[in-house]
């Protein structure tokens, strides 16, 4: 599609005031760049109507503004731009997660699928027997004899082994 005629000339001309009113509306300047290139975005293919009409200034003005207003109706704002970064949080070392994490993806699959299903119910969701046997549409009974069948399959396996 090729750029329709007067609209460069437009942008170059009112670029500076589009901006400041942004500005205005925002409240910063890297915001008020943003909206101003979205509402330049939602009347560039619609440009020689609008120019057909009258007063384009008018009109983009007032898309500057109804794109602002749907903004800040968003729940997220978007990115909030700092001028130092975050110091990063203290705290434990994370190798041990990693390496439970590691474990748990080279033990699970070793289960079937049921089996699996209830283990990561019963321990890791920390559900009872009574709210895994809901979650799985099935007997109290069945959930004890898969996590008995679960645990011994898991044992057997050496799963201290298969950890390290």
């Amino acid at each position: 599609m090729a750029e329709p005629d007067g609209f460069r000339a437009f942008v170059q001309s009112r670029q500076d005031t589009l901006l400041r009113s942004a500005w205005l509306l925002t409240g910063d300047w890297h915001q008020a760049e943003d909206l101003v290139q979205t509402a330049l975005v939602k009347v560039w293919p619609r440009w020689h109507k609008i120019t057909a009409i009258g007063d384009p200034e008018a009109y983009v003005r007032h898309t500057v503004v109804t794109t602002y207003l749907t903004w800040r109706r968003r729940r997220w704002f978007g990115e909030v731009a700092t001028a130092t970064m975050p110091e990063a949080p203290l705290g434990a070392d994370q190798s041990d997660a990693v390496d439970l994490r590691d474990a748990l993806h080279r033990i699970l699959p070793l289960l079937a699928p049921r089996q699996r299903a209830v283990l990561v119910l019963r321990f890791y969701d920390d559900l009872s027997v009574e709210q895994t046997a809901a979650a799985l549409g099935c007997s109290v009974g069945t959930v004890k004899s898969q996590t008995s069948k679960a645990l011994a399959r898991l044992a057997a396996a050496d799963v201290k082994e298969m950890a390290r």
